[in-house]
């Protein structure tokens, strides 16, 4: 088997993967219908609405999340994984017959999507150390990007999916479908055999461990570094549901079929970095920062572009530099903090990427209303090109990083910092 996926000679987590695949591909369709529904039938192609709906399904983030990963390091990861993936299914059976009996209004949206939020808030932080138990430690970046590549591949088809079978059933029944969907990773939870996993160590109860784990992050530059540039880059540039579904509706004037594709097209850059990603032993942190400021590039192009198609062809660029920033940060973050630590570590990391979002999320769509739907795009640009220049600028004046030439048979240019020596410090 290739270095790429490697992590699939494991048993436990081959199971895991294709659990989580089936559930990815039933949570993008349930996106782009949940959109979709708000911005066609539940308001007048509102996109302060459809922000207002992201704001609520990741603002729990901001909150949970710390207490959510301090459970992790605590209690039974597969456990927990069970409870959140059975709510959040639960859910959305309730949504769907809710619309499919069409009863809904817009202010029970809003009650979902917070609910949904506050049961992927406990989910995240549990998900991201339970993949740290089903292969070795040095397998952890592979898995990484493996989970990442099945996303986008869930990326690829459930936009797709959703958008044709909104037209030709309605949006309902993409709700039913999605909660179907959890009962495949509760079953790969439930076939996971003790054995085959790799347990991570438990950290005792004891007073003051949220605090610890922020005086951890605190004393580690490099994952500030990275929590700073992910929090505006995520704040102002990953709103892709509220954006692509103005720019479809508004600037191209394309149905849901088009509006659904766009997901798929940006899911096809997205899936590449993912598995270019899954081959790296060890990110570091320089890659982080050139992928956001080819981020930032690359959805300008998105916002400049004057048609749909050269805009889904930006796409492409754009979520492979999405899924380099994001895969790199996670595994070099998970890499580089002690395996008692991680749960709360990584509640911190998502707490800055998810819940960044819904600070951001009502703004864009205020943007998209005020000034045109392609400054919805441009001002994530903008934002993320200069948070990626300040951060290398920052980087170099203080982990004194240096470029050397090296000559020999292979004629390359080293990359030298401080910035591991903060790592093997914290």
């Amino acid at each position: 088997m290739s270095t790429t996926f490697a992590s699939l000679r494991h048993p436990a987590y081959r199971i895991w993967f294709a659990g989580a695949l089936v559930a990815n591909i039933g949570t993008w369709m349930q996106r782009v219908a949940q959109d979709w529904v708000v911005l066609t039938e539940l308001s007048d192609h509102s996109g302060v609405a459809v922000g207002v709906v992201t704001a609520l399904q990741f603002l729990p983030a901001l909150l949970i999340s710390p207490y959510a990963g301090l459970l992790a390091d605590r209690l039974p990861r597969r456990a927990m994984l069970m409870a959140t993936q059975g709510a959040m299914g639960v859910l959305a059976a309730a949504l769907g017959v809710m619309i499919l009996t069409d009863v809904v209004e817009l202010w029970h949206v809003y009650v979902f999507a917070l609910l949904l939020g506050v049961a992927s808030a406990m989910d995240a932080p549990v998900r991201q150390t339970f993949v740290a138990e089903l292969v070795p430690a040095d397998g952890l970046p592979n898995a990484v990007g493996l989970n990442s590549a099945s996303f986008n591949a869930a990326r690829l088809i459930g936009p797709a999916v959703a958008g044709f079978a909104i037209a030709a059933i309605g949006a309902g029944w993409v709700f039913v479908a999605n909660a179907i969907t959890f009962a495949f990773t509760i079953g790969a939870l439930l076939l996971i055999r003790d054995r085959d996993r790799y347990p991570l160590a438990h950290a005792p109860r004891g007073k003051g461990q949220l605090r610890e784990g922020v005086d951890y992050v605190r004393r580690r530059t490099d994952i500030v570094l990275i929590l700073v540039v992910l929090g505006v880059v995520g704040a102002l540039g990953l709103n892709f549901q509220l954006t692509s579904a103005v720019m479809a509706t508004t600037i191209f004037d394309k149905g849901s079929g088009e509006y659904g594709l766009l997901g798929s097209i940006l899911a096809i850059g997205s899936l590449a970095g993912s598995l270019l990603a899954a081959r790296r032993t060890r990110p570091r942190v320089r890659l982080v920062l050139l992928a956001a400021l080819g981020f930032g590039v690359a959805s300008g192009l998105m916002a400049m572009a004057p048609t749909y198609e050269l805009y889904a062809l930006a796409a492409i660029p754009t979520g492979f530099c999405t899924l380099t920033m994001l895969t790199a940060a996670n595994a070099y973050v998970q890499m580089s903090t002690a395996p008692e630590m991680r749960g709360r570590v990584m509640s911190l990391y998502l707490m800055v990427f998810l819940g960044t979002t819904p600070l951001g999320s009502p703004l864009v769509g205020w943007v998209a209303e005020a000034w045109g739907a392609r400054w919805s795009v441009g001002i994530g640009s903008i934002a993320s090109i200069l948070i990626a220049l300040a951060a290398m600028w920052w980087a170099r004046k203080a982990w004194h990083v240096e470029l050397r030439y090296v000559r020999g048979p292979r004629r390359r240019v080293m990359v030298l910092s401080d910035a591991d020596r903060v790592a093997e410090a914290a």
